[in-house]
Order: structure tokens, then sequence, then C-alpha cells
């Protein structure tokens, strides 16, 4: 992995096919155990595929791990959903200001008045596996990732316990 200043990303999710799904510049916060932490303040843009900018009222941070399948978007209140993760591919850093990855459909939420997180999007993952063609390995990979993850933010383990908050603190300063 690249060595990593405070600078823009640019942050591409893909399709499997290698359309351009959600994407967006986000600052480098920084870097721990966990992964490399970027963060966007409240009140900015993010694109779905080529389309109009979509407006983010609120901030947050996303985390990208080190060679494991997901992605886990941690958002600042009043914003509902408190965690989001993106079961992906392992995100991939072609230069330090651009990060890949291809988005598998499958997501793992926690609500902030919930007791414990969702998967949701599984029609979509099944879809998607005929569609887009995916092998068996991603597919087994892609389902691996959503179970530990659904222990990991119930549980409250390695970044599901707050390790996202010191991050989600720098972002106000940007």
């Amino acid at each position: 992995m690249p060595s990593f200043g405070y600078g823009l990303v640019q942050v591409d999710y893909e399709k499997y096919d290698g359309s351009l799904h959600w994407n967006l510049r986000m600052r480098r916060l920084g870097e721990d155990e966990h992964g490399v932490w970027l963060g966007l303040p409240a009140n900015s843009v993010m694109r779905k595929g080529r389309n109009p900018e979509v407006p983010v009222a609120d901030a947050h941070v996303i985390l990208f791990p080190r060679d494991v399948w997901w992605t886990a978007t941690f958002n600042a209140a009043p914003r509902a959903t408190e965690i989001y993760c993106d079961i992906t591919t392992p995100p991939q850093w072609p230069s330090p200001g651009r990060v890949t990855m291809v988005d598998l459909d499958l997501d793992v939420l926690r609500k902030r008045d919930a007791d414990g997180p969702v998967l949701v999007d599984e029609d979509e993952f099944a879809e998607h596996q005929v569609a887009y063609g995916y092998p068996a390995e991603v597919i087994s990979a892609a389902e691996a990732a959503a179970r530990w993850l659904m222990a990991a933010v119930a549980g409250g383990t390695g970044p599901f316990g707050g390790a996202h908050e010191k991050w989600l603190a720098m972002v106000d300063g940007i």
C-alpha cells in the first residue's frame, strides 16, 4: 500500500461489469490498525455513476481496511443509519489519491435506534450473481464477509467498538 499524506482521495465504487457506481472525493484523515480512514464533512456531495451530484447532509467517515471484502461508513448524528458496510472486493489503491473496489450488493447496516445490525440487498446480490456472472469464489467471499460483519457490528468488535469516533471528530475541522 502506498505511503499516505493528508490530501484528497477519489473514491470509486464500481459494479462487477466495471461501470462506475458511487463515487466521491474525500479527505484522507489517517491510518490505524483497522485501515485507512477518509472523511467527508456535512453538506458535501457524491455521485452515482456519472449522474448529477447527490447532496450528503451529514458528515461521515469511511474505513478502507486492508485485504478484506468490505468497507464501512460511520455516519454522524442525526443520520438514522449509524453504520453502513458495503460488501466489496478488497479495496485497491492504484495511487495514493485513488481507491477503488467492486460493490457486491450485500450491505450490513445498523440504525441508531436498533438493537443490532441487519443484512440488506440479498435480492440484488442474487440477481447480480446471474447478470454479472459472479464466480463461486466471489460469492463465497462476499457471504463470508457479510457473516463476519453481522457478528462484528453486533458485538462491537474490531473497528466497530468505537474506533471511528476520533476520525469522525476530525471531519468537523476539515
